[in-house]
């Protein structure tokens, strides 16, 4: 990075301190009630989440409530009465000034300062489906800028009664590039926490978003940046945010929530749900709804209010596309943004009047009149440059990705540049790879060999270079390991950086080697899940297995051991096994064992297995044909529930009947089954099949049809204690089924249905 970019950030980094300081004692106190009065408002949501949905607040064929932003300013002047004698004060100077609206609101309206809104996504995800990519948070920024400068093209066609009326806003919303700290970033972060699936308290969010995202931890204030909040839930609406008032002040907490599957037309979002951020953004610079302050489309009362907007005609408000809609005489503006209907398309001139005001006191070029919730500091030119949205971008730093970081010997690894927030040249460089060197943006790489690799990009703008080097970031895993396969982990001194197993934590205490406990030997894989905290998801997945020669008449079988106790009866946690065929590239779910299924034992101090007895075997019969690779691996997850540690012990992998160390020397005749049980019953896809043996056995199961049929048998190896066994019955027709399961000359049978 170049020496000026490099005093740049140093003066901007001074500078914050100076503002910080000067700041501090009247922001501490405004952001203090702002965080009192948010939570209170957020509370009262649906505390069960979508439990108290309002149906009518939906759109036609949706499940959320499509706007929550008048739901939070009612519980706010319901708790404040000083909040809302503001808000009335402003509706009588809206009154006086209709008349300065209404000469706009025929449509002649002067070409105006367009002015820029520094604005940063903040990405709340629990790695799940809410964590959207960069390109469909992108596609969502374009849509705004599209609708608030009226280059969409669906606006040539409102309806005939509004032709020539949709407005130009001149707004533009532009990503920061600069943090509060003054580091470079892309304009957004990203926080991982399972509160995003817990909308109940806003203010929570906000928080997690604070303490934990990859940028910049503290706070971004609301008068330097409109901050964007994606979550997975956010209290059973689909977008909600707080209108400028000097009540709400410029904290943090005054920006936009909205769910992630509203976010862009891309995705995990849809173009019918691609302009949320629209509205939203309309309500944070002051619009309220056509029909008035309230969230309820679709009552005839609503023909008395007012949105304080003379050119969108009084309307009961509706959820679809009603464009016929004319309750309250005039026909409604169903088209606006502000509505709720899914075919909105518009803003009008007096709206645009209205946001104008609110955003910085009026039309007149230059003129920063109103300071509501310090608006008018969003769009000055010093906060633009500070916030790096003054439209002067250049390279701040080099970056990028890899779409897998682990693989097989002869797979490929396509990377992706993630440098900002200018370039235009890229010089690669793949030790280990073919090829070793590219200019290509995304260049692909494949890797022959075995081993760790680094990989170098220096990214360029033409004026500026930054380099940036990722030490060991390709794994590129050992040959496959043969059959029978065994893993008693007696020969490690540690589980991290080894080829054999890969760990990944998502916080806390994940998998480690343990030594004084093991079924075999004495050592194990374990997690210290004692004391950790709910949530938590930890991934020990293993090197490739060859399974290219497997028998199609033997099969094959993954067993494994685990011990486990629950801290308390009601823990909810699960042990899960995932299989791949293709050295990670796609995993699918085989084996899942959660709650009581997993243990019903209770331990309220940290649990430590001290004989085998408090071992259970599992055996895998489902690793089909199409997994029988030379790139098998499987992987074992653990999601935690703040219960107690978990052990694993003695992974095999065998052809057929038992055959390697850990099976030789047993098969005797004349053991006792017990505890015989088989669930859930009835069952669909898969039967799980629970007993215990007093020995090491070779156990056959076989299970027959009412006529006596025999239509699906089993060999496996049982270990002393209770094994359980899972048995794929997605082939089974609907019916009633006997099992038998066989130890030598001993056996039982238990009856089951297939549904």
């Amino acid at each position: 990075m170049g020496l000026g970019i490099k005093n740049l950030r140093l003066c901007k980094g001074l500078r914050i301190l100076r503002i910080s300081i000067m700041r501090n004692t009247l922001k501490t106190m405004k952001k203090t009630i702002l965080s009192a009065l948010a939570f209170i408002a957020l509370c009262s949501s649906a505390v069960g989440q979508n439990e108290n949905i309002d149906l009518t607040n939906c759109r036609e064929g949706e499940t959320v409530e499509y706007c929550g932003t008048h739901k939070k300013m009612q519980e706010l002047y319901a708790n404040h009465p000083e909040a809302y004698q503001e808000y009335l004060q402003e509706m009588e100077q809206q009154d006086v000034d209709k008349g300065t609206a209404s000469s706009v609101g025929d449509g002649a309206i002067t070409k105006a300062t367009v002015y820029y809104i520094p604005i940063v996504f903040h990405l709340l995800h629990n790695n799940g489906v809410e964590n959207i990519s960069d390109d469909q948070i992108m596609d969502a920024l374009s849509i705004m800028n599209r609708d608030y400068r009226l280059l969409n093209a669906d606006a040539n066609n409102v309806h005939p009664d509004f032709q020539g009326l949709p407005a130009d806003m001149e707004i533009e919303f532009r990503l920061a590039t600069i943090a509060p700290n003054g580091q470079c970033f892309s304009g957004i972060t990203r926080t991982v926490d399972p509160i995003t699936n817990d909308g109940s308290s806003g203010v929570a969010q906000v928080n997690a978003i604070i303490n934990g995202n990859d940028v910049y931890n503290g706070e971004w204030p609301g008068d330097e940046y409109l901050n964007v909040f994606i979550c997975g839930e956010i209290g059973g609406a689909a977008g909600y945010t707080y209108t400028p008032s000097n009540w709400i002040g410029d904290g943090m907490d005054n920006g936009i929530w909205v769910l992630h599957n509203y976010v862009g037309s891309i995705g995990t979002s849809s173009t019918y749900t691609s302009r949320t951020l629209t509205h939203e953004a309309g309500h944070w610079l002051n619009l309220d709804h056509p029909w008035g302050p309230n969230n309820n489309p679709g009552n005839a009362s609503s023909c008395s209010d007012d949105d304080q907007v003379t050119d969108t005609p009084n309307t009961i408000g509706v959820t679809s596309c009603n464009l016929n809609e004319n309750t309250c005489g005039p026909r409604a503006n169903v088209e606006n943004y502000m509505d709720y209907s899914y075919c909105s398309k518009m803003f009008t001139p007096g709206q645009k009047t209205r946001v104008r005001t609110a955003l910085v006191g009026g039309l007149n070029p230059g003129s920063i009149q109103n300071t509501t919730a310090n608006r008018d500091n969003l769009v000055r030119l010093q906060n633009l440059i500070d916030t790096g949205a003054d439209g002067n971008l250049y390279l701040c730093e080099a970056e990028f990705t890899a779409d897998r970081t682990t693989i097989c010997a002869g797979d490929a690894i396509q990377f992706e540049d993630m440098s900002f927030n200018a370039v235009n040249g890229w010089t690669w460089t793949f030790t280990g790879g073919t090829p070793s060197s590219s200019t290509d943006e995304n260049p692909t790489v494949t890797y022959m060999s075995e081993g760790l690799y680094s990989v170098t990009l220096t990214s360029t703008d033409g004026n500026n270079n930054d380099t940036e080097t990722k030490t060991a970031y390709i794994k590129v895993l050992p040959a496959a390991q043969s059959l029978p396969y065994h893993e008693s982990f007696e020969s490690y001194s540690t589980l991290n950086n080894i080829d054999e197993w890969e760990i990944d934590n998502s916080a806390g205490n994940g998998w480690e080697l343990h030594t004084g406990t093991g079924y075999t030997g004495s050592q194990s894989a374990k997690i210290r899940n004692f004391g950790e905290s709910a949530g938590e998801v930890d991934i020990l997945s293993s090197a490739p297995v060859d399974l290219s020669g497997i028998n199609a008449t033997d099969g094959v079988t993954l067993s494994f051991r685990y011990s486990h106790k629950k801290r308390s009866s009601t823990n909810n946690e699960c042990l899960k096994v995932f299989i791949s065929s293709n050295c990670g590239e796609n995993w699918a779910q085989r084996k899942t064992l959660c709650a009581t299924a997993l243990s019903t034992d209770v331990q309220s101090s940290a649990w430590t297995p001290s004989s085998q007895s408090d071992w259970e075997t599992v055996h895998m019969t489902n690793v089909t044909s199409g997994y029988w690779t030379d790139k098998f691996q499987y992987r074992f997850t653990f999601e935690s529930d703040g219960g107690n540690n978990i052990y694993l012990d003695d992974i095999n992998i065998y052809e057929g009947n038992p055959s390697d160390d850990i099976v030789a020397g047993i098969g005797e005749n004349g053991l006792d089954i017990e505890a015989l049980s088989v669930f859930p019953n009835p069952t669909e896809n898969e039967l799980n099949v629970r007993f215990s043996v007093v020995a090491d056995a070779n156990v056959s199961l076989t299970v027959k049809d009412i006529t006596g049929k025999e239509v699906h048998a089993k060999s496996i190896l049982a270990n002393n204690g209770s094994n359980l066994v899972m048995m794929d019955t997605g082939e089974l027709a609907q019916g009633m089924y006997f099992l038998t399961v066989q130890v030598g000359n001993s056996e039982q049978t238990v009856q089951f249905v297939v549904k």
